[in-house]
């Protein structure tokens, strides 16, 4: 058995066990666990934006992202004193809501972390999220279908951001006024879908099952509910190209890729750009629920 190599690191004034640094976590992109947690130390003060007051899911790759990976909502055990934690059901999830939280979830390998749509003890949606999925391995016009969601939402008067997904996916985020509920979004998400498909039956479909969407992106307005979870901006993902959900301007899908924004290119991206996402006020969706009801 291979012996464990140890040690501590202090960080705003807690102390945080790290094991085996040197360990290659994702070896395409060449970076090992201590990289990795130099890189979320950088991300941290995006990442945590969406993850702090929300119920958090992680995955964790023990043994890097081609390992066997589980995913997390319990609290790891054991949990240092500083984690803080948050009761939804019978489990207990973490409070992801500073540095030396997300750098303890670093060191147990969580990869990729997925925050609840609704804040902490709050049963309304924090923000309304449309998600569109490949039914093909390779689909060339994800970055099409994005741009013609927007510009559907845009008609609606709603002001949208796009972003990867990290992995095959692409979401549209929408900040929204507090207060709608998830039945009232869902109402919009449905009738946003419909509208996608009957203007465009050869790209879109709302069809649940992927065994009958064929070659059809889906847009799905189901995933957007109380108590499920969705990666979040800036989340790394387990993917070769250490790919990072990265928020983008809606000119940028007409040429880019989700492997362009990586764990190695975030951080300059970031100080170049800011937070995509905070630059978009809450959206009002009072005039479209209006016209829905």
């Amino acid at each position: 058995m291979a012996a464990t190599i140890k040690g501590t690191i202090q960080v705003e004034g807690k102390e945080i066990t790290v094991t085996n640094p040197e360990k290659l976590l994702w070896p395409e992109a060449g970076i090992t666990k201590m990289d990795y947690l130099q890189k979320l130390t950088a991300l941290a003060p995006y990442l945590l934006r969406y993850c702090q007051n929300r119920y958090l899911t992680t995955i964790r790759y023990p043994n890097g992202i081609h390992g066997k990976s589980f995913y997390q909502k319990a609290v790891p055990q054991p949990t240092p004193s500083f984690v803080k934690t948050a009761l939804l059901g019978d489990v207990n999830y973490v409070h992801l809501d500073s540095l030396p939280t997300l750098l303890w979830l670093g060191n147990l390998a969580c990869l990729e972390f997925h925050p609840s749509f609704h804040f902490i003890n709050d049963a309304l949606p924090a923000e309304w999220i449309v998600d569109i999925d490949p039914s093909l391995e390779e689909e060339p016009r994800m970055m099409q279908a994005a741009l013609l969601v927007g510009e559907a939402l845009d008609r609606m008067g709603i002001e949208a951001v796009p972003k990867t997904s990290g992995a095959t996916g692409i979401q549209i985020w929408i900040p929204i006024q507090h207060g709608y509920t998830f039945d009232e979004v869902r109402t919009v998400g449905k009738f946003l879908g419909s509208y996608l498909v009957k203007k465009y039956p050869n790209l879109f479909t709302i069809e649940r099952l992927k065994k009958n969407r064929g070659d059809l992106i889906y847009i799905d307005y189901l995933q957007h509910w109380h108590g499920k979870t969705l990666s979040a901006p800036y989340t790394p993902r387990a993917r070769v190209h250490a790919a990072v959900s990265t928020p983008l301007r809606w000119a940028e899908l007409h040429n880019c890729k989700a492997s362009d924004f990586t764990l190695h290119t975030i951080a300059s991206r970031l100080s170049s750009t800011g937070d995509l996402i905070a630059q978009v006020k809450p959206q009002s969706l009072e005039q479209i629920l209006t016209l829905l009801r």
